[in-house]
């Protein structure tokens, strides 16, 4: 019957318009919550196809759908491992409870920001227990290839805050002039030395000692000189001995001329190509730069004053964890008050080709499903994906005037489905009353 079909119409959009009124409402709660992807409620119509042309009122019916890709905006912070995704992709995060258990590798949860601070064992964890996933970084401070269509090899990410860290010195550069005069018949024939520190592979400061011994002619001057190094860790063992000859023309005056291996030299011989001798202290080799032949940036023989110009090295003491920072691309890198850096972790960006189809559950996670696609982990910056904004939270995607505006609409349609019903129990009794 057509008057029984108005009904069942009726009351189909009042409980149509009740579930907008349910994804408005939640809207409007959570209008504060960082990180908040708002319901959407589309309405489909209901077709009902009746025998013999008699038309039937199908009504309505509602879908919501949580628009995941829609970002909110980004507002600044204080705490640098606050973060947030600016652009597509999403955050790896495990669940808390998972990882204090340890049964087994954490599930990998998504989010598109939060604010991470280390707990009381040194995961980066925000208040709503979600812990930062990444992927560790070698000794060394490299990344090693991990597979990026699954989340094996992503791990908690963990800040020793106590850690002590070091690092060996492997390369120096020595920028000195030497004394032409002291190679000058007649001289002294003193030598002069130079101790120069270096850090081992503990941190531990040793000393690099470097003797130039000038070679005095009967008349004249050689412009020749003996470099020996002896390291202090090797209770002042010579590890390398050169012979200097330097240049004493127009247009080279006073540059290296030429450079060879003294009698029975432990060093590695002399690469003009890169200027570099490489000898052996306790610790390993020792990249030294002493200057290319013809160059002035090295060891020169110049006037009659011996003056270390420039020394320059890698490495340094042992210091102390400061501060964790989180850069555009991912990488989590600890500073130590030692004035050194070393990435310690990577996060990644997940990426899925239908963000929209995701399973939402609560503290703003989500889940890749069938409907999403399968996901990929990209480097933050890399490929579709944004980068990763630091001291940064991404605000709730809800646009409150707008939900407003839409509670209005739906109140309208709800008392107008309501008088629809109202309308059809009124001409229901009329029916009724022609018995009478």
């Amino acid at each position: 019957m057509t008057i029984s079909s108005s009904l069942n119409a009726g009351v189909a959009g009042l409980q149509a318009n009740a579930t907008r009124l349910a994804a408005i409402s939640d809207n409007i709660a959570n209008s504060s919550t960082f990180g908040y992807k708002r319901v959407n409620t589309d309405f489909h119509s209901m077709v009902i196809s009746s025998p013999g042309g008699t038309y039937s009122a199908g009504g309505v019916r509602a879908t919501t759908s949580r628009l995941i890709d829609q970002s909110g905006s980004l507002v600044s912070t204080s705490n640098a491992t606050d973060l947030a995704v600016r652009g597509r992709g999403m955050l790896p995060v495990g669940r808390a409870s998972e990882i204090e258990v340890d049964n087994g590798e954490a599930q990998m949860f998504l989010t598109t920001t939060g604010s991470f601070r280390t707990d009381a064992e040194g995961y980066l964890r925000s208040d709503s227990g979600l812990v930062l996933l990444g992927w560790p970084a070698l000794p060394d401070g490299s990344i090693p290839t991990f597979p990026r269509d699954t989340s094996d090899g992503l791990t908690p990410v963990q800040i020793n805050v106590n850690q002590f860290s070091g690092e060996p010195t492997t390369a120096l550069s020595l920028g000195v002039n030497l004394p032409a005069t002291d190679t000058d018949a007649g001289s002294s024939g003193a030598a002069q030395t130079l101790s120069v520190e270096y850090f081992d592979n503990l941190g531990t400061s040793e000393s690099l000692n470097i003797s130039f011994n000038p070679t005095v002619p009967a008349a004249g001057s050689s412009n020749e000189w003996t470099m020996t190094l002896t390291d202090s860790a090797l209770a002042g063992a010579t590890i390398g001995e050169y012979a200097l000859t330097f240049d004493d023309s127009r247009s080279s005056g006073g540059t290296l001329q030429a450079i060879v291996d003294a009698v029975g030299n432990p060093g590695g011989t002399y690469d003009p190509n890169t200027g570099t001798i490489i000898v052996n202290v306790l610790g390993g080799p020792l990249e030294i730069n002493i200057g290319q032949l013809g160059q002035s940036d090295g060891l020169t023989q110049l006037s009659d004053s011996f003056a270390p110009v420039s020394i320059s090295k890698d490495g340094s003491p042992v210091g102390n964890m400061t501060s964790v920072e989180v850069d555009p691309n991912g990488y989590v890198t600890a500073f130590f008050d030692t004035g050194i850096n070393r990435t310690i972790y990577q996060v990644p960006l997940v990426d899925l080709p239908n963000p929209n189809g995701m399973v939402a559950l609560d503290r703003q996670t989500y889940l890749a499903s069938p409907e999403s696609g399968s996901f990929f982990l990209w480097d933050a910056g890399d490929g579709p994906t944004g980068d990763i904004v630091s001291y940064a939270r991404e605000e709730s995607a809800v646009d409150v005037a707008g939900e407003l505006t839409s509670m209005i609409q739906t109140q309208r349609a709800y008392s107008s489905n309501a008088k629809v019903i109202q309308t059809v129990d009124e001409m229901l009794q009329e029916t009724t009353n022609i018995k009478r």
